[in-house]
Protein backbone atom coordinates (compact mmCIF):
# COMPACT_ATOMS: atom_id res chain seq x y z
CA UNK A 1 0.00 0.00 0.00
CA UNK A 2 1.46 3.51 -0.98
CA UNK A 3 2.55 5.81 1.76
CA UNK A 4 0.73 8.54 1.03
CA UNK A 5 -2.59 6.80 2.34
CA UNK A 6 -1.16 6.42 5.80
CA UNK A 7 -0.91 8.81 8.67
CA UNK A 8 0.55 8.33 11.71
CA UNK A 9 -1.56 9.78 15.02
CA UNK A 10 -0.79 10.15 18.56
CA UNK A 11 -3.51 9.97 21.29
CA UNK A 12 -3.11 10.80 25.29
CA UNK A 13 -5.24 10.30 27.98
CA UNK A 14 -7.19 8.44 30.28
CA UNK A 15 -7.43 6.18 27.03
CA UNK A 16 -8.44 2.61 28.60
CA UNK A 17 -10.50 3.20 31.41
CA UNK A 18 -12.70 6.03 29.50
CA UNK A 19 -12.86 3.66 26.60
CA UNK A 20 -10.63 6.36 24.07
CA UNK A 21 -8.61 3.79 22.61
CA UNK A 22 -11.30 1.48 21.98
CA UNK A 23 -13.38 4.11 20.21
CA UNK A 24 -10.41 4.76 17.79
CA UNK A 25 -9.87 0.85 16.71
CA UNK A 26 -13.33 0.87 16.76
CA UNK A 27 -13.86 4.02 14.34
CA UNK A 28 -10.91 2.61 12.19
CA UNK A 29 -11.89 -0.60 11.85
CA UNK A 30 -15.93 -0.03 11.09
CA UNK A 31 -14.22 2.03 8.23
CA UNK A 32 -12.41 -0.90 7.17
CA UNK A 33 -9.26 0.93 7.33
CA UNK A 34 -6.14 -0.68 8.78
CA UNK A 35 -3.45 0.04 12.27
CA UNK A 36 -0.35 -0.55 13.85
CA UNK A 37 0.36 0.31 17.04
CA UNK A 38 3.78 1.37 16.67
CA UNK A 39 4.05 2.87 20.93
CA UNK A 40 1.52 2.41 24.07
CA UNK A 41 2.78 3.97 27.23
CA UNK A 42 0.14 3.09 29.96
CA UNK A 43 0.09 5.28 33.06
CA UNK A 44 0.62 3.56 36.43
CA UNK A 45 -1.11 5.40 38.75
CA UNK A 46 -5.03 6.72 38.76
CA UNK A 47 -4.24 10.12 37.43
CA UNK A 48 -1.42 9.23 35.20
CA UNK A 49 -2.34 9.86 31.69
CA UNK A 50 -1.11 7.09 28.65
CA UNK A 51 -0.21 7.47 25.34
CA UNK A 52 -0.75 5.91 22.13
CA UNK A 53 0.86 6.20 18.83
CA UNK A 54 -0.36 4.26 15.64
CA UNK A 55 0.07 4.34 11.96
CA UNK A 56 -3.41 4.34 9.61
CA UNK A 57 -3.62 2.51 6.82
CA UNK A 58 -6.32 3.42 3.91
CA UNK A 59 -7.02 2.24 0.24
CA UNK A 60 -7.02 6.05 -0.75
CA UNK A 61 -6.95 9.38 -0.10
CA UNK A 62 -10.90 10.07 0.48
CA UNK A 63 -10.65 7.02 3.15
CA UNK A 64 -7.80 7.87 4.68
CA UNK A 65 -9.38 11.44 5.17
CA UNK A 66 -12.59 9.84 6.22
CA UNK A 67 -10.89 7.90 8.85
CA UNK A 68 -8.86 10.83 10.20
CA UNK A 69 -12.19 12.55 10.50
CA UNK A 70 -13.70 9.79 13.32
CA UNK A 71 -10.45 9.55 14.90
CA UNK A 72 -9.84 13.12 15.34
CA UNK A 73 -13.41 13.34 16.95
CA UNK A 74 -12.37 10.49 19.29
CA UNK A 75 -9.28 12.86 20.71
CA UNK A 76 -6.44 11.90 18.28
CA UNK A 77 -4.22 14.41 16.95
CA UNK A 78 -1.16 14.29 13.70
CA UNK A 79 1.93 13.75 15.05
CA UNK A 80 2.61 17.27 13.25
CA UNK A 81 0.18 19.78 13.97
CA UNK A 82 -0.70 22.47 11.27
CA UNK A 83 -2.76 26.08 11.72
CA UNK A 84 -6.35 25.85 11.59
CA UNK A 85 -7.53 26.53 8.25
CA UNK A 86 -9.55 29.78 8.34
CA UNK A 87 -11.61 31.15 5.42
CA UNK A 88 -13.90 34.54 5.90
CA UNK A 89 -18.10 34.01 5.68
CA UNK A 90 -19.14 35.14 2.12
CA UNK A 91 -22.29 36.81 3.74
CA UNK A 92 -24.45 36.90 7.24
CA UNK A 93 -25.84 33.94 8.76
CA UNK A 94 -24.02 31.50 5.58
CA UNK A 95 -20.44 29.22 6.55
CA UNK A 96 -17.92 28.53 4.10
CA UNK A 97 -17.69 25.14 2.04
CA UNK A 98 -16.48 22.24 4.10
CA UNK A 99 -16.61 24.63 7.58
CA UNK A 100 -15.78 22.39 10.39
CA UNK A 101 -19.00 21.12 12.59
CA UNK A 102 -18.48 20.90 16.17
CA UNK A 103 -19.07 17.92 18.79
CA UNK A 104 -20.15 19.49 22.32
CA UNK A 105 -16.57 17.78 23.97
CA UNK A 106 -13.95 20.48 24.84
CA UNK A 107 -12.40 21.90 21.93
CA UNK A 108 -9.38 23.54 20.68
CA UNK A 109 -8.00 25.11 17.67
CA UNK A 110 -4.26 25.37 16.61
CA UNK A 111 -3.70 29.23 16.14
CA UNK A 112 -0.27 31.13 15.81
CA UNK A 113 1.47 28.93 17.01
CA UNK A 114 -0.35 27.72 20.27
CA UNK A 115 -3.50 25.24 20.82
CA UNK A 116 -6.38 27.82 22.07
CA UNK A 117 -9.51 26.90 23.69
CA UNK A 118 -12.76 27.24 21.96
CA UNK A 119 -15.29 29.22 23.98
CA UNK A 120 -19.06 28.54 24.56
CA UNK A 121 -18.88 24.79 22.93
CA UNK A 122 -22.29 23.34 21.50
CA UNK A 123 -22.70 20.22 19.14
CA UNK A 124 -23.39 21.45 15.43
CA UNK A 125 -22.14 24.89 14.98
CA UNK A 126 -19.02 26.13 13.72
CA UNK A 127 -15.66 27.52 15.15
CA UNK A 128 -15.20 31.32 14.37
CA UNK A 129 -11.74 32.83 14.81
CA UNK A 130 -11.01 36.82 16.15
CA UNK A 131 -7.43 36.64 14.55
CA UNK A 132 -6.72 39.81 15.98
CA UNK A 133 -6.83 38.71 19.98
CA UNK A 134 -6.45 35.29 18.86
CA UNK A 135 -9.15 34.02 20.42
CA UNK A 136 -12.26 31.02 19.39
CA UNK A 137 -15.70 30.61 19.97
CA UNK A 138 -18.38 28.19 19.13
CA UNK A 139 -21.12 30.37 16.77
CA UNK A 140 -24.42 29.56 16.01
CA UNK A 141 -24.93 29.96 12.25
CA UNK A 142 -27.67 33.17 12.85
CA UNK A 143 -24.80 34.34 14.40
CA UNK A 144 -22.53 34.48 11.78
CA UNK A 145 -21.77 38.10 10.28
CA UNK A 146 -20.07 38.67 6.97
CA UNK A 147 -16.27 38.01 6.91
CA UNK A 148 -16.22 36.73 9.86
CA UNK A 149 -13.26 33.62 9.92
CA UNK A 150 -14.52 30.34 10.15
CA UNK A 151 -12.95 27.30 10.37
CA UNK A 152 -12.66 24.81 8.14
CA UNK A 153 -11.56 21.32 7.60
CA UNK A 154 -10.17 19.65 10.19
CA UNK A 155 -6.76 20.46 10.54
CA UNK A 156 -5.49 22.12 13.00
CA UNK A 157 -8.68 21.28 15.93
CA UNK A 158 -8.48 18.99 18.70
CA UNK A 159 -10.79 17.38 20.45
CA UNK A 160 -10.98 16.64 24.16
CA UNK A 161 -13.28 13.89 25.01
CA UNK A 162 -14.84 13.72 28.60
CA UNK A 163 -12.93 11.00 30.62
CA UNK A 164 -14.41 8.68 33.35
CA UNK A 165 -13.77 11.18 36.64
CA UNK A 166 -10.86 10.14 39.33
CA UNK A 167 -13.41 10.80 42.26
CA UNK A 168 -15.47 8.70 43.73
CA UNK A 169 -18.38 7.05 42.71
CA UNK A 170 -21.77 8.99 41.96
CA UNK A 171 -24.77 8.40 39.64
CA UNK A 172 -22.47 9.16 36.53
CA UNK A 173 -20.14 6.49 37.38
CA UNK A 174 -22.28 3.82 39.22
CA UNK A 175 -24.92 3.71 35.67
CA UNK A 176 -23.46 4.02 31.71
CA UNK A 177 -24.82 6.14 29.56
CA UNK A 178 -27.09 3.16 28.05
CA UNK A 179 -31.16 3.72 29.39
CA UNK A 180 -32.82 0.93 31.25
CA UNK A 181 -35.79 0.22 33.38
CA UNK A 182 -34.70 -2.42 35.19
CA UNK A 183 -32.60 -0.63 36.92
CA UNK A 184 -33.44 -0.10 41.23
CA UNK A 185 -35.44 2.81 40.73
CA UNK A 186 -35.19 4.00 44.56
CA UNK A 187 -30.99 3.38 44.73
CA UNK A 188 -30.81 5.63 41.25
CA UNK A 189 -33.24 8.06 42.81
CA UNK A 190 -30.69 8.37 46.00
CA UNK A 191 -27.54 8.55 43.87
CA UNK A 192 -29.11 11.10 41.94
CA UNK A 193 -30.40 13.28 44.98
CA UNK A 194 -26.60 13.22 45.93
CA UNK A 195 -25.42 14.26 42.88
CA UNK A 196 -27.74 17.35 43.03
CA UNK A 197 -26.73 18.23 46.48
CA UNK A 198 -22.85 17.65 46.02
CA UNK A 199 -23.27 19.88 43.03
CA UNK A 200 -25.07 22.76 44.53
CA UNK A 201 -22.69 22.25 47.95
CA UNK A 202 -19.86 23.20 45.38
CA UNK A 203 -21.72 26.23 44.09
CA UNK A 204 -22.66 24.19 40.44
CA UNK A 205 -25.39 25.58 38.78
CA UNK A 206 -28.35 23.41 38.19
CA UNK A 207 -31.23 23.39 35.27
CA UNK A 208 -34.28 21.75 34.94
CA UNK A 209 -36.28 21.09 31.81
CA UNK A 210 -39.53 19.67 32.11
CA UNK A 211 -42.97 18.78 30.33
CA UNK A 212 -46.59 19.03 31.20
CA UNK A 213 -46.53 15.11 32.42
CA UNK A 214 -45.19 16.58 35.81
CA UNK A 215 -48.07 17.78 36.13
CA UNK A 216 -50.33 14.69 35.09
CA UNK A 217 -48.49 12.44 37.08
CA UNK A 218 -48.74 14.64 39.99
CA UNK A 219 -45.02 15.70 40.66
CA UNK A 220 -45.67 19.24 40.21
CA UNK A 221 -44.98 19.75 44.50
CA UNK A 222 -41.95 18.15 44.28
CA UNK A 223 -40.21 20.02 41.82
CA UNK A 224 -41.76 23.06 43.83
CA UNK A 225 -40.08 21.97 46.42
CA UNK A 226 -36.70 21.47 45.17
CA UNK A 227 -37.05 25.36 43.77
CA UNK A 228 -38.15 26.16 47.38
CA UNK A 229 -35.26 24.49 48.83
CA UNK A 230 -32.67 26.01 46.50
CA UNK A 231 -31.40 23.53 44.05
CA UNK A 232 -32.74 24.72 40.99
CA UNK A 233 -31.16 27.51 39.25
CA UNK A 234 -33.32 27.80 36.13
CA UNK A 235 -36.43 26.28 34.65
CA UNK A 236 -36.73 25.56 30.75
CA UNK A 237 -40.46 24.18 29.46
CA UNK A 238 -43.05 25.50 27.09
CA UNK A 239 -46.20 26.75 27.27
CA UNK A 240 -48.10 23.36 28.33
CA UNK A 241 -46.40 23.28 31.56
CA UNK A 242 -47.47 26.39 33.17
CA UNK A 243 -50.74 26.39 32.01
CA UNK A 244 -51.13 22.91 33.64
CA UNK A 245 -49.00 23.96 36.61
CA UNK A 246 -51.70 26.93 36.85
CA UNK A 247 -54.61 24.94 36.39
CA UNK A 248 -53.73 22.26 38.89
CA UNK A 249 -52.66 25.52 41.39
CA UNK A 250 -56.16 26.95 40.61
CA UNK A 251 -58.79 24.33 40.34
CA UNK A 252 -56.61 20.87 41.40
CA UNK A 253 -56.69 19.47 37.71
CA UNK A 254 -54.51 18.73 35.05
CA UNK A 255 -56.13 18.75 31.65
CA UNK A 256 -59.43 18.57 33.25
CA UNK A 257 -58.60 15.32 35.78
CA UNK A 258 -58.13 15.85 39.24
CA UNK A 259 -54.48 15.16 39.94
CA UNK A 260 -54.66 13.90 43.85
CA UNK A 261 -57.15 10.81 42.82
CA UNK A 262 -57.30 10.37 38.70
CA UNK A 263 -60.81 11.10 38.40
CA UNK A 264 -62.21 13.13 35.64
CA UNK A 265 -63.50 16.55 37.01
CA UNK A 266 -67.28 17.95 36.23
CA UNK A 267 -66.98 20.61 32.75
CA UNK A 268 -63.03 19.56 33.39
CA UNK A 269 -62.34 19.62 29.37
CA UNK A 270 -62.91 23.77 29.84
CA UNK A 271 -60.15 23.78 33.03
CA UNK A 272 -56.79 24.45 31.14
CA UNK A 273 -58.60 26.89 29.03
CA UNK A 274 -60.01 28.77 32.38
CA UNK A 275 -56.49 28.68 33.65
CA UNK A 276 -55.50 30.31 30.37
CA UNK A 277 -58.02 33.11 31.06
CA UNK A 278 -57.40 34.03 34.71
CA UNK A 279 -53.14 34.13 33.18
CA UNK A 280 -55.27 36.62 30.58
CA UNK A 281 -56.96 38.50 33.34
CA UNK A 282 -54.52 39.07 35.53
CA UNK A 283 -51.43 40.25 33.23
CA UNK A 284 -49.03 37.64 33.72
CA UNK A 285 -48.07 34.96 36.00
CA UNK A 286 -45.67 37.28 38.35
CA UNK A 287 -48.94 39.43 37.94
CA UNK A 288 -51.11 36.84 39.35
CA UNK A 289 -48.21 36.03 42.22
CA UNK A 290 -48.46 39.88 43.46
CA UNK A 291 -52.13 40.05 42.91
CA UNK A 292 -51.83 36.71 45.53
CA UNK A 293 -54.02 34.91 43.12
CA UNK A 294 -51.85 32.13 42.17
CA UNK A 295 -50.17 30.75 45.37
CA UNK A 296 -48.60 27.67 44.95
CA UNK A 297 -47.09 25.50 42.11
CA UNK A 298 -43.81 25.63 40.49
CA UNK A 299 -44.23 28.36 38.44
CA UNK A 300 -45.47 30.42 41.96
CA UNK A 301 -42.09 29.06 43.56
CA UNK A 302 -39.84 30.29 39.85
CA UNK A 303 -41.33 33.66 40.63
CA UNK A 304 -41.04 34.17 44.65
CA UNK A 305 -37.63 32.72 44.55
CA UNK A 306 -36.77 35.02 41.78
CA UNK A 307 -35.46 32.17 39.32
CA UNK A 308 -35.01 32.52 35.98
CA UNK A 309 -37.72 30.59 33.15
CA UNK A 310 -38.17 30.38 29.76
CA UNK A 311 -41.61 29.06 28.15
CA UNK A 312 -40.98 28.36 24.99
CA UNK A 313 -43.60 28.14 22.37
CA UNK A 314 -44.54 26.45 19.91
CA UNK A 315 -47.73 25.83 16.78
CA UNK A 316 -50.11 23.63 19.42
CA UNK A 317 -50.28 25.86 22.11
CA UNK A 318 -53.44 26.95 24.19
CA UNK A 319 -53.26 30.53 24.34
CA UNK A 320 -50.96 30.83 24.32
CA UNK A 321 -49.61 32.31 28.19
CA UNK A 322 -48.16 36.16 27.97
CA UNK A 323 -45.37 34.65 29.36
CA UNK A 324 -44.41 32.78 26.40
CA UNK A 325 -41.53 33.56 24.16
CA UNK A 326 -43.58 32.92 20.83
CA UNK A 327 -40.35 33.44 18.41
CA UNK A 328 -38.36 30.22 18.33
CA UNK A 329 -35.26 31.92 17.35
CA UNK A 330 -35.64 34.32 20.46
CA UNK A 331 -36.98 31.19 22.95
CA UNK A 332 -33.43 29.39 21.18
CA UNK A 333 -31.47 32.29 22.19
CA UNK A 334 -33.14 32.37 25.83
CA UNK A 335 -32.55 29.17 26.46
CA UNK A 336 -28.46 28.97 26.05
CA UNK A 337 -28.60 32.14 28.16
CA UNK A 338 -30.55 30.13 31.16
CA UNK A 339 -28.15 27.17 30.60
CA UNK A 340 -25.07 29.31 30.33
CA UNK A 341 -22.57 27.73 33.42
CA UNK A 342 -24.69 25.01 34.31
CA UNK A 343 -23.14 21.97 35.93
CA UNK A 344 -25.69 19.80 36.15
CA UNK A 345 -29.34 19.41 33.86
CA UNK A 346 -32.38 17.94 35.14
CA UNK A 347 -34.47 16.84 32.27
CA UNK A 348 -38.17 15.36 33.25
CA UNK A 349 -40.43 13.88 30.93
CA UNK A 350 -40.21 16.43 27.54
CA UNK A 351 -38.52 14.74 24.60
CA UNK A 352 -37.98 17.96 22.74
CA UNK A 353 -37.33 20.22 24.95
CA UNK A 354 -34.51 17.98 26.10
CA UNK A 355 -33.77 17.21 22.46
CA UNK A 356 -33.09 21.15 21.97
CA UNK A 357 -31.56 22.13 25.37
CA UNK A 358 -29.49 18.88 25.19
CA UNK A 359 -27.87 20.28 21.72
CA UNK A 360 -26.93 23.70 23.36
CA UNK A 361 -24.79 22.05 26.27
CA UNK A 362 -20.99 21.25 25.90
CA UNK A 363 -20.34 17.47 27.07
CA UNK A 364 -18.87 18.22 30.18
CA UNK A 365 -22.22 19.19 31.84
CA UNK A 366 -24.37 16.68 33.85
CA UNK A 367 -27.12 15.26 32.01
CA UNK A 368 -30.47 13.03 33.71
CA UNK A 369 -32.87 12.63 31.66
CA UNK A 370 -36.12 10.87 33.80
CA UNK A 371 -38.94 9.53 31.57
CA UNK A 372 -41.36 6.32 31.38
CA UNK A 373 -40.89 6.02 27.56
CA UNK A 374 -37.02 4.32 27.13
CA UNK A 375 -37.22 5.28 23.17
CA UNK A 376 -37.26 9.30 24.46
CA UNK A 377 -33.87 9.03 26.65
CA UNK A 378 -32.77 6.76 24.12
CA UNK A 379 -33.35 9.30 21.42
CA UNK A 380 -31.44 12.18 23.46
CA UNK A 381 -28.66 9.97 24.03
CA UNK A 382 -28.14 9.30 20.02
CA UNK A 383 -29.06 12.68 19.22
CA UNK A 384 -25.21 13.61 20.33
CA UNK A 385 -25.88 14.37 24.31
CA UNK A 386 -23.92 11.29 24.91
CA UNK A 387 -23.13 12.42 28.71
CA UNK A 388 -26.77 11.97 29.63
CA UNK A 389 -28.07 9.27 32.08
CA UNK A 390 -31.32 7.86 30.99
CA UNK A 391 -33.57 6.45 33.82
CA UNK A 392 -36.76 5.08 32.07
CA UNK A 393 -39.76 5.50 34.87
CA UNK A 394 -42.19 7.63 35.94
CA UNK A 395 -41.50 11.07 36.94
CA UNK A 396 -44.09 11.03 39.74
CA UNK A 397 -43.23 8.50 41.72
CA UNK A 398 -39.33 9.31 40.86
CA UNK A 399 -38.84 12.90 41.18
CA UNK A 400 -40.42 12.85 45.01
CA UNK A 401 -38.02 10.22 46.42
CA UNK A 402 -35.27 12.60 45.04
CA UNK A 403 -37.07 15.76 47.12
CA UNK A 404 -36.96 13.68 50.28
CA UNK A 405 -33.91 12.11 50.01
CA UNK A 406 -32.62 15.75 49.69
CA UNK A 407 -34.60 17.05 52.88
CA UNK A 408 -32.49 14.25 55.09
CA UNK A 409 -28.79 15.33 53.21
CA UNK A 410 -30.51 19.10 54.71
CA UNK A 411 -30.78 17.95 57.86
CA UNK A 412 -27.25 16.44 58.50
Amino acid sequence: MADKFEQEIEVRGHLIDSMILTRIFDSIMDLKGDFQVLEFTVGKRKKDASFARLLIRAKSKDHLEDILELVYREGAQPISVQEAKLEPAPRDMVMPDDFYSTTNNATQVFSRGRWINVQNMMMDKCIAVDTKRNTAECRMVRDIAKGDMIVVGERGVKIIPQERPREGVDIFQFMSSASSSERPTQHIARKVANDIYNTKKDGGKIIVVSGPVLVHSGAAEALASLIRMGFVDGLLAGNALAVHDVENALLGTSLGMKVRDGTLAVRGHRNHMQAINEVFKAGDLKSMVEKKILKSGVMYECIKQNIPFVLAGSIRDDGPLPDVVTDVVDAQRKYKQVTKGARMVLMLSTMLHSIAVGNMLPASVKVVAVDISQPVVTKLIDRGTAQAIGIVTDVGAFLPIVVDHLKQLAKK
